[in-house]
């Protein structure tokens, strides 16, 4: 943890308009915590759920042919192991048998070889066949033996013969697999024959992952179509940069079209996340909204540089289409309008809004859970985890890649249940009495993962060697129209007010004075770390404000009312049973109450350690040495808030 306590950004000196540009030995970072495994692979990177194809190895035939040659070239004829009847014709028409012999291997455009036969040999000398090598043919699909038959005596045993049929009987066999298993070829008809449009987003396909991704702009329709009825496309959420699907997995579908082992690979890759983003129209009327190229390629490498830190999404492909939404994207755009009131974006189906020609990123990653937006926290412990997994992750970040979020609102943040339900409910008595713990963090088994990095700003390592090679990116906020807004309610007005408090640490070093200054071309390049630590006021500003009232463990409207009034029986009944358990009841009482009074105590302690970073936090009076988020978790260690098993777990 030494590393985290020496990170320290002095501040920015009052009323500042330039910066030098920050440079740092990438040498020198390091990923704090582990991933447990590696990110899944793409859904699409390679063939279709709906109909796999198994690819074959062209290097087969290519294999089989060189193998033969070599051995046709390696055979001696011994004439001396023919029968001596046999000998004398074997002599005479030794020249016309070898020629007949001949390899004859042809493609579907050229011969490859011919078998030449040699000069005939004196009596008492061995004969050998001779091989003119060439070269090997490229797009070879068929490889053809063609063997003349001949009449040898029945006891001779001629390896020349036995040698052609080993060889006819494995290019038959190459011929066959080849006819089974083709080459994965995609039809040109998938993909947008338009090189003034490929050209356009060739920076974007230079990021992507998959070949077929690679290859071009792909049709909308025939990208969506590779899922045929394996996967269901769900609605997830919406904003200014476009909208998030997920493709969730059929599996009563998957059961009936494919093997076992394919739907096993297909659940190991897990619900995709797929956002969907319109991009920018080269010229046009589309040429001055969306999002521009160089956004899309910046956020993309983001993802793809900060992979390996956790609680930061994992990255799997990027693809870019073109054309309207396919029949299943549209229908789960429909659906969520119905039953969602935050639809805000204009139809897809709409070409007043969407033109026939639109080109769409799509950034597929793994399905990181609930956005905390539309999760109802109630527990302490749940409040607890999340804002310390948020702060624990940007300390790693700025560590790794100088990083700063710039829009860390409760959509940006997403949360998931370790337990093996998936169950997100406030953990119980009992389940925190089961726990060993030492600081109070990961009781409520919540984990946090930082997505949508369109704003954000980092520093990414181009060699791991070379010091100098370094790459900045960023996105130009003063362009984005999000400082004059004003709050619709008590919650979006300090939405708003963060984002000018971020606008002000950056350009004066001093968050409050948030008096609106021209723009600087170029300043959003700058790091300044401590607008990490003004996003983490307000997520825990707004986890202490939101927060439900906590339900009881044994509430009584969970138990099952009587269906009718208890017999005078019953009340006998329990008199006697409470009788002879009487000498029980103290016992279990104390405990009961003790096990309650340490929960509550611990419930007050995490409390009150929040409030205390409230303090540390304030804009205007708070600790003048906090200045990123790596100070905060430093000094949260310090005073063992936190464990260093905390930071440094895997996720």
């Amino acid at each position: 943890m030494a590393s985290v306590h020496s990170i320290h950004i002095e501040e920015t000196p009052p009323r500042r308009t330039t910066r030098a540009p920050s440079t740092r030995a990438p040498g020198t970072r390091k990923v704090y915590g582990k991933r447990r495994t590696a990110a899944p692979r793409a859904v699409f990177e390679e063939r279709s759920p709906a109909k796999p194809l198994e690819i074959a190895n062209t290097d087969v035939v290519h294999d089989a042919v060189n193998a033969i040659q070599t051995k046709l070239a390696s055979i001696q004829i011994d004439e001396r192991k023919f029968l001596k009847d046999g000998l004398k014709d074997r002599k005479e028409n030794i020249h016309e048998v070898t020629a007949s012999e001949a390899c004859e291997i042809t493609t579907n455009e050229t011969s490859m070889s011919k078998l030449k036969p040699p000069a005939e040999p004196a009596p008492t000398r061995r004969s050998q066949l001779k091989v003119t090598p060439v070269p090997k043919k490229r797009f070879q699909t068929m490889v053809e033996v063609r063997v003349t038959p001949r009449v040898i005596p029945k006891n001779a045993q001629d390896p020349v013969q036995e040698t052609l049929r080993e060889a006819s009987a494995v290019l038959d066999s190459c011929k066959k697999s080849t006819r089974k298993n083709k080459p994965l070829q995609r039809p040109s008809s998938e993909y947008v024959q338009n090189e003034k449009a490929t050209s356009y987003v060739r920076s974007i396909l230079d990021e992507t992952l998959s070949p077929a991704a690679a290859q071009g702009i792909q049709k909308f329709e025939s990208w969506a179509a590779r899922a045929g009825e394996m996967l269901e496309v769900v609605k997830l959420a919406e904003g200014s940069y476009g909208e998030v699907y997920k493709l969730r997995l059929r599996e009563d579908v998957c059961q009936k079209e494919m093997s076992k082992s394919k739907l096993a690979r297909l659940k190991a890759c897990g619900d995709g996340v797929f956002k969907v983003v319109p991009l920018r129209a080269q010229s046009g009327p589309g040429s001055k909204k969306f999002t521009s190229i160089e956004e899309i390629v910046a956020e993309v490498k983001m993802l793809k540089y900060l992979d390996p830190i956790p609680g930061f999404a994992r990255f799997r492909e990027i693809h870019v289409v073109e054309g309207r939404f396919p029949a299943a994207f549209q229908k789960a755009w429909d659906i969520y309008k119905k039953t969602k009131d935050d639809c805000l974006n204009p139809n897809p189906s709409s070409k007043r809004a969407y033109p026939d020609s639109q080109i769409w990123a799509i950034i597929e990653m793994d399905d990181a859970g609930c956005e905390l937006e539309k999760f109802s926290w109630s527990s302490i412990f749940q409040v607890y985890d999340i804002f310390w997994g948020v702060a624990m992750s940007l300390a790693r970040a700025e560590e790794y890649a100088l990083f700063e979020h710039r829009d860390l609102h409760l959509g940006n943040v997403c949360i998931r249940s370790t337990r093996p339900d998936g169950g997100m409910h406030p953990p119980s008595d009992s389940e925190i009495m089961r726990q060993s713990y030492s600081s109070g963090f990961g009781l409520s088994t919540l984990q946090t993962t930082l997505i949508d990095y369109s704003l954000s700003r980092a520093e990414l390592a181009l060699d791991d060697e070379a010091s100098e090679l370094l790459e900045i990116t960023s996105s130009d906020l003063d362009k984005k129209q999000i400082f004059d807004a004003i709050g619709e309610d008590e919650d979006d007005a300090l939405l708003r007010d963060t984002y000018r408090h971020m606008r002000a640490q950056l350009y004066k070093g001093n968050p409050v004075d948030s008096e609106k200054t021209p723009d600087i071309p170029g300043i959003w390049a700058e790091y300044a770390p401590r607008t990490n630590l003004i996003w983490l006021r307000f997520l825990l500003k707004m986890l202490l404000k939101n927060r439900k009232p906590e339900a009881p463990e044994n509430s009584t409207h969970n138990r099952r009312q009587p269906l009718a009034p208890c017999s005078s029986n019953k009340e006998i009944k329990k008199a006697t049973k409470s009788s002879k358990k009487k000498h029980d009841a103290p016992s279990k009482i104390n405990r009961s109450s003790d096990v309650h009074a340490k929960i509550a105590d611990l419930k007050q302690t995490l409390e009150d350690r929040l409030v205390a970073v409230l303090e540390l936090l304030d804009l205007e009076h708070g600790h003048d040495d906090m200045c990123c988020s790596a100070d905060l978790v430093a000094f949260a260690i310090d005073a063992q808030w936190l464990d260093e098993r905390d930071f440094f777990s895997a996720e």
